[in-house]
């Protein structure tokens, strides 16, 4: 047995916390994230494991269990480096696609429409890869920020920066699995959706518009939920700070951000009719939204 194949009841067995309370913390706090097997099956880790036992050692020193849990997920390892390696490992019921830059471009374009009309001060990130397309998409950016609780942006900037009414634009380097990265998250309190995609490798002499990402989407709560800690995670590396404002809010269950059906079927139709366009990126043109 690896170090991430334990099952619940090896869990409850090393940790001394019954099976029914890890459901129940599962269920109401999203804690822990185990593995998810394409049967739906968990798997958890040692390190999970570890992070139990820290919430049930402050539960007994008189710790609510929401403070207990944000402590511990505050004090666990290093963040992820990808967003979305970490949601194919911990959620391997979602269906990744291999989809080329333009389809992506829809996909984005559409949760940014529909999380600008629906979302009421959304936890918003993005992730652009080079900071080229980032500036093409800033202004568009920029109204996303006057709406949001928080706005953050990933891309190949050559320092942090921090202007008024606008994302905060953290450096990703070129050398990091992020480099590669597309990513789109809008967690808000009645609608939240997310995009992560990873670049296929080789592709230098590929058409811009043609590149190949492997990409999933979703508008289930807890999924979105999870991409905005795994996001706020490599935020504060670079700047702590940032997690003090919203950690309480991403500690807490996402089940109550509405129909799921509805969602997915308004964001399908969106972009099926930015599909239907066809107009999205011009030839010569770069993209104008999340991603690369």
């Amino acid at each position: 047995m690896t170090n991430s194949d334990l099952s619940i009841g090896d869990v409850a067995e090393r940790t001394g916390v019954p099976i029914a309370t890890l459901r129940m913390w599962e269920s109401r706090h999203e804690f822990p994230t185990p593995t998810r097997l394409p049967s739906g099956h968990r798997r958890y880790s040692e390190a999970d494991c570890e992070l139990i036992e820290r919430v049930a050692a402050d539960r007994e020193a008189g710790y609510s269990l929401p403070s207990a849990i944000e402590r511990a997920r505050a004090t666990a390892a290093e963040p992820e480096p990808s967003i979305y390696a970490a949601l194919r490992r911990r959620r391997g019921d979602l269906m990744p696609y291999l989809l080329p830059k333009s389809t992506l471009m829809a996909i984005s374009h559409a949760i940014e429409d529909e999380c600008s009309a629906r979302a009421v001060r959304p936890i918003m990130f993005g992730a652009f890869q080079r900071e080229r397309f980032y500036r093409h998409a800033e202004k568009r950016w920029r109204e996303f920020a006057h709406e949001a609780d928080l706005a953050v942006v990933f891309a190949d900037f050559p320092k942090r920066q921090d202007p008024p009414g606008a994302p905060i634009e953290l450096p990703v380097e070129r050398s990091e699995p992020m480099a590669r990265e597309w990513a789109l998250v809008c967690d808000g309190a009645d609608y939240s959706a997310c995009l992560s995609a990873r670049e296929r490798a080789g592709q230098d002499d590929v058409e811009d518009a043609s590149r190949l990402f492997e990409a999933l989407w979703s508008v289930e709560g807890s999924v979105v939920r999870e991409g905005s800690r795994l996001a706020l995670a490599l935020a504060a590396r670079a700047a702590p700070e940032l997690a003090d404002g919203v950690a309480k809010r991403l500690s807490e269950s996402a089940s109550g951000t509405g129909n799921t059906v509805a969602m997915a079927t308004a964001l399908t139709n969106r972009i099926v009719a930015y599909v239907g366009d066809g107009r999205l990126m011009p030839e010569g043109e770069p993209p104008a939204s999340a991603g690369a």
